[in-house]
């Protein structure tokens, strides 16, 4: 699986420059998360993949989802596609660019958060800043994941979501904190007024936790 992408380069590329990799949500596109990097730091390398399935109103997904089906509300085997996917493009570009000690930063809306804690939690080792955005970690796609504490430590976790989401309950996000403090994962949850969305407080808070 190829993935189309668009990037910002910062100025100077070295082995130690730190990449942030963006995972859009159902139905959205590559320039959706993309519109952050204004606000980002200038030196790093900035990757938006465009999700491989199509959807209406020329929007994209990383796998199909029914809504009159909260037991089977995600179709697993397209999603467990995806992730390997992603997992595969991301090493290609930090291949690409040379990235050998540069830190490796997932920021994922929705179903790209979905997939951020899967991507997080299965390989910490490539991993550093996680930012999960409306989303929950979704326990079929955690099959596997590193439990080991020393492996976990250098993940840093921001969680977000809307109090009143009409598409990802408030109570799957809060799932998210159960599982990262079981696992002893360091981590940040935050909920907002706010819908299936990011608003501004939420918007400055991942701003700040990206600059630390």
């Amino acid at each position: 699986m190829n993935l189309d992408y668009i990037v910002r380069e910062p100025e100077h590329i070295t082995p130690n420059t730190t990449v942030l990799f963006m995972l859009h949500g159902y139905g959205s596109n590559e320039q959706d998360l993309f519109s952050f990097r204004e606000t980002l730091p200038a030196d790093w390398l900035i990757v938006s993949f465009r999700a491989p399935r199509d959807t209406q109103f020329e929007g994209y997904s990383w796998f199909d989802i029914d809504f009159n089906n909260p037991e089977n509300f995600i179709d697993i085997a397209q999603a467990k596609e995806s992730l390997y996917g992603v997992l595969q493009n991301i090493l290609k570009v930090v291949n690409h660019y040379g990235l050998t000690e540069g830190k490796v930063h997932l920021c994922g809306f929705s179903q790209g958060g979905i997939l951020c804690y899967a991507l997080a939690l299965k390989h910490p080792e490539l991993f550093s800043y996680v930012a999960c955005l409306s989303s929950y970690p979704e326990e079929k796609l955690l099959d596997g994941i590193v439990k080991d504490k020393k492996k976990l430590e250098k993940l840093r976790f921001f969680v977000s979501h809307g109090t009143d989401d009409a598409v990802i309950p408030m109570e799957w996000g809060r799932k998210a904190a159960d599982l990262l403090y079981d696992l002893s994962c360091y981590f940040t949850f935050r909920e907002y007024m706010s819908g299936h969305g990011v608003n501004q407080k939420n918007y400055m808070d991942l701003m700040d936790f990206f600059s630390k």
